[in-house]
This record gives C-alpha cells, sequence and structure tokens, in this order.
C-alpha cells in the first residue's frame, strides 16, 4: 500500500518522499490507520519491520499545526542507543512539520542534564526517553503530563527483561486517564499481556509474523570449545577480507575488552568495542565511526541487538550464544536488512546446547553446521535435543574428543 492511501496529510507525506519512501511495510500499513483513528495499540512486530515510523508518522499528522510548548508525546524505550535513533528519525520526519523532540537518558554529564531539564521544563512536543533517567527528571517536580495525549512504549518486551517494570508503572501513574497508548513488542509473553491489560483500554491487536531472521540472512553454526574461540573468530574474518562491516556480539560485557585486544594484536585494526560500561559520548562515537565505516569490526553486547538501524552490515558473529532465543533473531537481524543478503556465524560450545535448541525450536529450523577448521583439530560432537528442558545434561549425548592426527594437532586443554 501507498503511504498516500493510508490518510497522512500532505506535509508528512512530503516528508516521507522526501526521504524517498513511497510504500509502506505491513506494520506500518497496519497499524497507522488506526493510530490515525485514537484507539489503543498492541502490536506484536520485530526489529527491522518499519515500527518506529508506525507510530511516529501518524502521531506528527495529529501534531500538525500544533501551536503550544505542552508535551503531548511520550516515547518509552529501553535503551539510550534506541532512544537517541528514535529522536533522530522523528527529526527526519518532520522537517516539514513544526515539531519539537528530545530524547532523554542517562549516561552523560551535568551540562547533558541540565539541557534536558530546559527542554523538560519548556516543553516539547515529543519526548523519548528510557524510564529511569526520565523518573528522576519528573522526580524533581517539573515534568508536566497533564497535556499528554500519546504514550508509546517500544520494545516493551525488552524494557520488562532490563527490570523497568516498576518505573514504567510508576511513570504511568502521572499521566492523564484520556490518552492514546501504543505498545509494541517484538514477542508476547505473558508479562506484556498483562502489562497491556493494566495500560490499553479496548486496544486493536497486530501480529505480525515474529522470530523468523530474514530470508537474507545465511545462518550457521561451529560447534567448537571455549579455547578455540578466538583462533576460529580470526579463521572466520580472514576468510571474508571484503566484508567491510561487522557485528560481533558477546553476552558478556568482560569479554569485549579480551576481544577486541585479540583482534587488533591479531591485525584487524579498525576494531572497536560498545557496552553500557562506556559514556554516552564515547559510545555515540563509537557507532558514527561504524555508520561511516571508520570502524569495519564493532563488538557488541546485546545492547546493540535492538532498535539500531546501521545499514549495509555484512556479517554478524556471535561469539557465544544469547540468553534469549528471541535475542538470536534480533542479534542476526542486523544483517539483511531492507532485503539485502548477510552471513551469520554462531561458535556453540557444550554449555551453549539448551540455549541453541531453543533458538533452532523458536525458528523452527535446524541451523547447518560446518566443517571445523582443520588446523584446529577434530570437532566435538555433541547431539542437540530437539525438546529441551532448560538445559539439563539429559538434553545432550557427548562423544569424547579425538584428533584425526595426533602428532600434527594442536593439544587441548581440559
Amino acid at each position: 500500500m501507498k503511504f498516500n492511501e493510508l490518510g497522512l496529510n500532505d506535509s508528512v507525506l512530503e516528508a516521507i518522499y522526501h526521504m524517498g519512501f513511497e510504500t509502506a511495510t505491513p506494520i506500518q500499513e497496519q497499524a497507522i490507520p488506526h493510530i490515525l483513528k485514537n484507539t489503543d495499540l498492541l502490536a506484536c512486530a520485530q526489529t527491522g519491520t518499519g515500527k518506529t515510523a508506525a507510530f511516529v508518522l501518524p502521531i506528527l499528522h495529529k501534531l500538525t499545526g500544533k501551536e503550544d510548548s505542552s508535551i503531548n508525546t511520550l516515547i518509552l524505550v529501553p535503551t539510550r542507543e534506541l532512544a537517541v535513533q528514535i529522536e533522530q528519525e522523528i527529526q527526519g520526519l518532520a522537517y516539514f512539520v513544526s515539531v519539537g523532540s528530545i530524547a532523554v537518558y542517562g549516561g552523560g554529564d551535568g551540562q547533558k542534564w541540565e539541557e534536558q531539564k530546559a527542554s523538560l521544563v519548556e516543553g516539547v512536543d515529543i519526548i523519548v526517553a528510557t524510564p529511569g533517567k526520565l523518573l528522576s527528571h519528573m522526580m524533581q517536580g517539573y515534568v508536566d503530563f497533564s497535556q499528554l495525549e500519546h504514550l508509546v512504549l517500544d520494545e516493551a518486551d525488552k524494557m520488562l527483561d532490563m527490570g523497568f517494570s516498576d518505573d514504567i508503572e510508576r511513570i504511568i501513574s502521572y499521566m492523564p486517564k484520556k490518552r492514546q497508548t501504543l505498545l509494541f513488542s517484538a514477542t508476547m509473553p505473558n508479562k506484556i499481556k498483562n502489562l497491556a491489560n493494566k495500560i490499553l483500554i479496548n486496544p486493536i491487536e497486530i501480529a505480525l509474523s515474529i522470530s523468523k531472521p530474514a530470508a537474507g540472512v545465511s545462518q550457521n553454526i561451529y560447534l567448537t570449545v571455549d579455547n578455540n574461540k578466538n583462533a576460529l573468530l580470526k579463521h572466520i574474518l580472514d576468510e571474508r577480507p571484503d566484508h567491510s562491516s561487522i557485528i560481533i556480539f558477546t553476552s558478556q560485557k568482560s569479554k569485549i575488552h579480551e576481544i577486541v585486544y585479540f583482534l587488533k594484536k591479531s591485525g584487524f585494526k579498525a576494531t572497536e568495542g560498545v557496552s553500557s560500561n562506556l559514556e554516552q559520548d564515547q559510545r555515540e562515537e563509537v557507532l558514527r565511526g561504524f555508520r561511516s565505516k571508520r570502524t569495519r569490526i564493532l563488538v557488541a553486547t546485546d545492547v546493540m541487538s535492538r532498535g539500531i538501524d546501521i545499514k549495509e552490515i555484512n556479517m554478524v558473529i556471535n561469539y557465544d550464544a544469547p540468553r534469549d532465543a528471541e535475542d538470536y533473531v534480533h542479534r542476526i537481524g542486523r544483517t539483511a536488512r531492507a532485503n539485502t543478503q548477510g552471513e551469520a556465524f554462531t561458535m556453540i560450545n557444550e554449555k551453549d546446547l539448551p540455549k541453541l535448541a531453543r533458538i533452532e525450536r523458536l525458528i523452527e529450523a535446524t541451523i547447518p553446521r560446518l566443517d571445523y577448521p582443520s588446523f584446529l583439530g577434530e570437532a566435538p560432537v555433541w547431539t542437540v535435543s530437539q525438546k529441551p528442558s532448560g538445559g539439563s545434561n539429559n538434553n545432550r549425548k557427548k562423544k569424547p574428543f579425538h584428533n584425526r592426527n595426533k602428532q600434527n594437532s594442536p593439544k587441548k586443554e581440559a
């Protein structure tokens, strides 16, 4: 469906066309008409489906011609990166609409706090915020939500996973009862349904196909042991010298520095790491370098797996399996966006076998296992149960290591 068939005004359409878009994605096609009618919405759609524009565009339509400076819309998100990205997208889409916006998040210095405070005191049309930092401002008494008309919760499942449930409910307690509430989530567990029952009124429900990697992603698994992961990582990278944009995911912040150090020592100079340990200005600088291709390889935790739209990422490598199966889909969803092609490799040690089983059950597919590089010796042989029960040792069968050539194969440590 074309955007001009969705009921958006000329100013918003001009901004859309200026950015080179003409056809709406499925979530935009389904959500925009209901949001224009001021209906509450519960939408299940994974990252990369265009859901930010699905709620931003109709809100900009309704804000066209707004003259006062009251806070009209609050968008709550789980991470600073997503807050910055959505606020930047609002600025782009509002090019022909006189709408002000600000991102409110932690990690900055005192000057950043004062800038956020000034905007909140004076009033701004749209606030994009992480719950904790917004609540800190609210407790100072200068945030006025009395005129708020739109509340959006984006990546709601991730916010609950990160422990923001109480903060969200506390923020909502300051909202007018009469408002439009839009809840977007990549998954629909019971905790999201419970939250929806609390804050939504007669919502329209939209459920797109979820938890399926993009068709353009070539997925592969290496069964390995921890001691060989760095050598295997170097092997994967050495075979793809033409890849200009690569993300390596690890589940532990403590591993980021070690991986970056190893890669730089191995000759991969354009490598940086990003995690919540960095100050916000440092994180933004690292992401700017990655977007501009000055940085070829980015090592990150799952903070980068959702909502960060960086185009033309060639490859994703999971140094270790994510804790949640859904995060696997989000991680590899960083590549092969907008119908492009990409590669995804995941290193699986024995402890990760139950996670692999859950991933394959979620995506309803068996991920191909690649032959182990010969210089690493014989590959471990493990069997993954198709019906895992939370990681019990009964869900796998282990065969002992053995080497094809004991004299030439590297010695393995216990």
